[in-house]
C-alpha cells in the first residue's frame, strides 16, 4: 500500500530537521574558535570569506536532506537499511570534522577525519545512486564542497604546522 502525501512530507521534515540540526550542532562548535584562534590561523589564498559557510552548508545540508528522502520515500526497508546508515555515518563524520577542527583545533586530525568523510560522502552517494539517480546526483554539491573542504584542510595544515 502506497504511503499517504501526510507520511511523506512528514519523512521530508524530518530529514531536514535531522541535518539541518547536524548543521546548528556544527555551527555552535564553530563559534567557539571562528573569532579566535581560527582567525588567528595562515590560510591560502583560495579561502573564502567567513560570511559563504552559513549559506553554503545550509543549502548542502537540505540538498542532502531531499537525496535521504528521495532514497527512504523510493526503496523498501531493507534496500534503504544500508543507504540511510551510511548516510548517518557521513552525517556524523561531518559533525566529527568540525569538532574535531573547530572544537580541538587539532588540525592534522581534522585531516584525517575528513580524508574518511570524503570517502564516506562517494560511498553514500554511490549507495544513494543505485536506489534513485536523482538521490545520487543531490549528493555531488556536498562531494564537491567536501572535497574543496579537503584542500583547504590540507592547506591550512601545511601553512600552520605548529598548530
Amino acid at each position: 500500500m502506497p504511503r499517504s502525501r501526510l507520511v511523506d512530507l512528514l519523512g521530508l521534515a524530518f530529514f531536514v530537521a535531522l541535518c539541518l540540526g547536524i548543521g546548528a550542532l556544527g555551527a555552535a562548535v564553530v563559534a567557539t574558535s571562528v573569532d579566535t584562534w581560527y582567525a588567528d590561523l595562515i590560510k591560502p589564498s583560495f579561502t573564502p570569506p567567513d560570511g559563504v559557510f552559513g549559506p553554503v552548508w545550509t543549502t548542502l545540508y537540505v540538498l542532502m536532506a531531499v537525496a535521504a528522502w528521495r532514497v527512504w520515500r523510493t526503496a523498501d526497508r531493507d534496500t534503504r537499511r544500508g543507504a540511510l546508515t551510511l548516510f548517518a555515518l557521513q552525517l556524523a563524520l561531518t559533525l566529527g570534522w568540525t569538532a574535531v577542527f573547530f572544537g580541538l583545533q587539532k588540525i592534522g586530525a581534522a585531516l584525517a577525519t575528513i580524508v574518511v568523510l570524503d570517502v564516506g560522502v562517494v560511498v553514500t552517494m554511490l549507495a544513494f545512486r543505485s536506489i534513485d539517480r536523482w538521490a545520487g546526483l543531490l549528493m555531488v554539491p556536498y562531494l564537491a564542497w567536501v572535497s574543496f573542504a579537503t584542500v583547504l584542510t590540507i592547506a591550512i595544515w601545511r601553512l600552520n604546522p605548529s598548530a
